[in-house]
């Protein structure tokens, strides 16, 4: 008897989905939340350096403008 995993999926226009392009498609996508999971981390690191480090102020914008733009990249 086969198991629910080895079964073919149903995808878009009632083609079939093998179980290697769902684990691929869940790859990329647990992959892309890591990398904006670390992006988060840097703005917030960033966020709290304004703070403490005025002088730094504009380098410190440029950071959080370059972070944020690859944050909505990749939502």
């Amino acid at each position: 008897m086969a198991s629910v995993l080895q079964q073919p999926e149903v995808g878009h226009g009632n083609s079939f989905v093998s179980e290697e392009a769902r684990r691929l498609a869940e790859h990329v996508r647990t992959e892309r939340e890591r990398q904006k999971q670390v992006l988060i981390l840097q703005r917030q690191r960033v966020l709290s350096q304004t703070k403490s480090q005025p002088a730094r102020h504009a380098a410190l914008e440029a950071a959080l403008a370059q972070i944020d733009g690859q944050i909505a990249h990749l939502s």
